[in-house]
């Protein structure tokens, strides 16, 4: 009798295991790859769209697993378009994107309903370093020095228009829902100024999720405050790629990885949900920009 074959994981749990075998291997995903003088960034599109939500994670993780130092990847067939070739034997990288289907089922009263199924599709890019013959505007470009001490105009502006009651003082970063304001250490007592800035960010995320902003609240599910850190995790590394800032594990964070990895191995799904409950955060806060 011939045994059937095992059910293939679906795209949440495969995306999930990955995320989670690199967290067990005390590596955090989201760190962004493209440091050391590299410009840090979300990862691109062909064309220098940002990737968003859950993608930004995949790509990170496999540059950071492959050493690649460019942020921008492509399909076999965009590759074609331009004129160039993935190298033979190259392995690419998978990416997804969310669709739906529509069924047309009938009611308790007889009467056609439409029901919309929400699904991941899943498809593979390749990483421009992986890839001969692009024209010349896929090299790397040098970018300029930053003193990574002093207060940085760009990121001093963002935070400021935002319109959130931050406080400096003491010695601990944390957000207060019930006063609705977010504490910081003084700048001066950070490493430096990413430090400061990422911290801020993170802060601020959790700032989203107030009642009277994005509403965030995990507290109908299990390991309520371990789903909010991730989020909030999540949307700092964001938030710090948009601002060409590199992002460092905090160190009073460590304690979270072994919720996390809890939280993501019982339930598949949740890793793409916080993903995109922080690019829903980021969204907002850019958009308060004006």
């Amino acid at each position: 009798m011939t045994r059937p074959a095992p059910a293939r994981p679906d795209v949440h749990a495969r995306i999930t295991e990955t995320i989670i075998a690199q967290l067990e291997a005390g590596v955090r995903p989201w760190t962004q790859p493209w440091t050391g003088g590299k410009p840090v960034t979300r990862p691109l599109r062909h064309d220098g769209t940002p990737y968003s939500g859950v993608n930004i994670l995949l790509l990170w993780s496999q540059a950071l697993s492959r050493g690649y130092g460019s942020p921008t990847w492509m399909t076999f067939r965009q590759a074609l378009s331009l004129g160039a070739h993935v190298r033979r034997g190259e392995t690419g990288a998978t990416v997804v994107y969310a669709n739906q289907i529509v069924r047309t089922e009938a009611d308790e009263d007889g009467e056609d309903s439409e029901r919309r199924i929400p699904f991941l599709k899943a498809y593979t890019v390749f990483n421009v370093e992986q890839i001969e013959g692009l024209p010349d505007r896929y090299r790397p470009s040098s970018p300029e020095p930053v003193n990574p001490d002093a207060r940085q105009a760009e990121a001093e502006q963002f935070f400021a228009r935002l319109g959130a009651d931050i406080r400096h003082g003491g010695s601990a970063a944390f957000y207060v829902p019930a006063s609705d304001h977010v504490q910081m250490p003084p700048f001066a007592s950070f490493r430096d100024a990413g430090a400061y800035y990422a911290t801020l960010g993170h802060e601020c995320v959790h700032w989203t999720g107030h009642g009277s902003r994005l509403a965030r609240d995990f507290s109908r599910a299990t390991q309520a405050y371990a789903r909010e850190e991730l989020v909030a995790e999540l949307g700092a590394a964001f938030l710090c790629a948009d601002l060409g800032l590199e992002l460092e594990p905090r160190e009073d964070h460590a304690a979270y990885l072994g919720h996390w990895l809890e939280v993501l191995k019982a339930d598949k799904r949740f890793l793409v949900s916080a993903a995109a409950h922080a690019q829903r955060a980021v969204a907002w806060l850019h958009d308060r920009q004006g």
